[in-house]
């Protein structure tokens, strides 16, 4: 992949003052100059896992030259998102010395950067922290948006924060050593953007899937700052999503049920994420929202990137719909869901009867 700085495309984050840019491109990590002016004081603590770290510590220290910092180490995994781990982290931010000044790195995936930025905002109740995404998944969806959190036995995401970070660093040459299902799971947050306010883009998804399939340079750069541009947008409209931002969850509250169903260890988030839009949209189509074809083409299009669209066998319906009952999203006890009218046009649909979810859940797992 080249490294020129021309191929670098940048997506700001309109927060007014908390405004941040998205740098989406090759080299990006070993372009220090570029993210290090980022850094207001002495202190840094670098967030990463033990199998990104072996990767890429080493590019991200040479930007820290100079600085009191050290890096803190989690294990791999959906499981470790935790209030232990927050924890650990916090005192390793104490035993550097960190002042309010201090920022921390978050080197790696989802897990590394809800846990890093959740963190951050604990610290001195809110320090800076930059997001180094090094999976496709954490480059389109979660190191965009501020959203932090951990995970507890109940369900997923359940305490957290809103905290935006002071810039995304997107190197995509990280990509080059994401196994592939970590790939293929980073893609259904792609699909999601555009099965939810892009029909235009879902149909260029549609033609390209194949050169995505292959981690084809040009069009990965492009579905990237598609769904990063998209997301950005809706983001300065509503940060703390009380309206339009819950939009973004489409396929959520079935996804996050499946995996905590599955211990986290079942399925990735992405995964969990397409069978959860797939459902919704059989829910959507149930209820005479969408079409059959509208199912028909999502549920293609998820196929030919590789992606799972059914229930992982041994789960049970009625445990799901228990866990879909724990979403954030519901209101006044009452399901809550993100649904569709169609490829392109989601909408927050309350109210939703239970006997017609169960009905989809049950179908799905026969």
């Amino acid at each position: 992949m080249s490294t020129l700085a021309s191929s670098v495309r940048i997506i700001d984050v309109a927060l007014g003052a908390r405004s941040y840019p998205v740098w989406i491109g090759p080299g990006l990590l070993a372009d220090t100059a570029r993210w290090r002016a980022m850094l207001r004081g002495r202190h840094a603590l670098v967030i990463s896992n033990t199998t990104v770290a072996p990767l890429y510590l080493d590019r991200v220290a040479e930007g820290l030259d100079g600085l009191h910092w050290s890096p803190f180490l989690i294990d791999d995994g959906e499981a470790h998102k935790t209030f232990a781990n927050v924890g650990r982290a916090l005192e390793a931010l104490a035993q550097l010395g960190a002042t309010r000044d201090a920022c921390v790195v978050a080197l790696g995936g989802g897990v590394v950067g809800d846990l890093a930025g959740f963190s951050a905002a604990c610290w001195m109740r809110g320090i800076d922290f930059i997001q180094m995404p090094t999976t496709l998944l954490s480059m389109v969806d979660s190191s965009v948006g501020g959203k932090t959190g951990v995970n507890l036995p109940a369900g997923k995401n359940l305490v957290g924060a809103f905290h935006q970070p002071r810039a995304v660093v997107a190197d995509i040459d990280t990509l080059a050593t994401l196994p592939d299902r970590e790939y293929r799971a980073g893609l259904a947050e792609v699909v999601k953007g555009a099965a939810i306010g892009d029909a235009a883009f879902f149909a260029w998804l549609e033609q390209h899937a194949e050169a995505l399939n292959a981690r084809e340079t040009a069009p990965l750069i492009e579905a990237i700052a598609r769904k990063v541009h998209y997301k950005a947008g809706v983001v300065a409209r509503d940060e703390t999503e009380q309206g339009e931002r819950a939009l973004l969850n489409l396929g959520h509250t079935f996804g996050h049920a499946l995996e905590t169903a599955g211990k986290y260890t079942a399925l990735l988030h992405g995964e969990g994420v397409a069978v959860g839009m797939l459902l919704a949209a059989k829910l959507s189509e149930r209820l005479g929202m969408s079409e059959v074809g509208d199912t028909a083409r999502l549920h293609r299009l998820l196929e030919t990137l590789g992606l799972p669209t059914a229930i992982p066998r041994g789960m049970d319906p009625e445990q799901l719909l228990a866990l879909m009952r724990l979403d954030k999203k519901n209101l006044a006890g009452t399901l809550r869901l993100i649904l569709w009218r169609g490829v392109g046009s989601a909408e927050i649909v309350s109210g939703v009867s239970e006997t017609d979810v169960m009905a989809v859940l049950e179908a799905a797992t026969h």
